[in-house]
């Protein structure tokens, strides 16, 4: 069950993206509900798994996404606070902290995806596949720019990623529609 929650993981990690070059890059980091005063766990560990994202030899724009879905302070806010004072980010940043749902931190962090080469969207593996599918419904000739994230490491929350992948799923079993060709209805 491990095994599979890793190649599950391993799977989503590499789908729709491609191997794009250039001099600029958008790290996009997909927030995670967060009632306190400072970043949770999940919303750290997306933080650094956006830092080691970073490519060195090219100008980055971390982009860092959520409103305040579940407390008074938005997600962006709080990983922006871990970024810079924690864990000493100095590069450009951009704080998108209008969104509450996955599609919309794409949608309102495209203006700062427009004008860079490249294209990294760093969540658990499979929320970040989802979130390329959006991007590519909402903008193909962005999604075109997309590249991996270093959002997958072999062995890294090794007993949540079996759980994550059956949730992720199913969830993705549901959100499919199917209509009958009859009556075009969703079933």
């Amino acid at each position: 069950m491990l095994l599979w929650g890793e190649w599950e993981n391993w799977r989503a990690s590499r789908r729709l993206v491609g191997s794009v070059k250039g001099a600029s890059e958008a790290v996009v980091v997909l927030g995670y509900r967060n009632a306190g005063q400072r970043a949770n766990i999940m919303n750290r560990w997306r933080v650094r798994a956006g830092l080691r994202s970073i490519d060195p030899a090219v100008r980055t724009r971390l982009v860092l996404c959520g409103g305040a879905c579940a407390g008074p302070r938005t997600e962006a806010a709080l990983m922006a606070r871990y970024a810079t004072q924690t864990r000493g980010y100095r590069g450009e940043l951009v704080l998108e902290d209008q969104s509450r749902t996955t599609w919309e931190n794409i949608s309102f962090a495209i203006p700062y995806l427009e004008d860079v080469d490249r294209i990294k969207i760093v969540s658990i593996p499979l929320h970040a596949e989802k979130a390329r599918q959006y991007l590519a419904q909402q903008r193909p000739e962005l999604a075109s720019r997309l590249v991996r994230g270093a959002d997958y490491r072999f062995g890294e929350w090794m007993l949540v990623k079996p759980v994550v992948a059956i949730y992720g799923r199913w969830k993705d079993s549901r959100s499919r529609v199917r209509k009958s060709p009859r009556d075009g209805i969703s079933r």
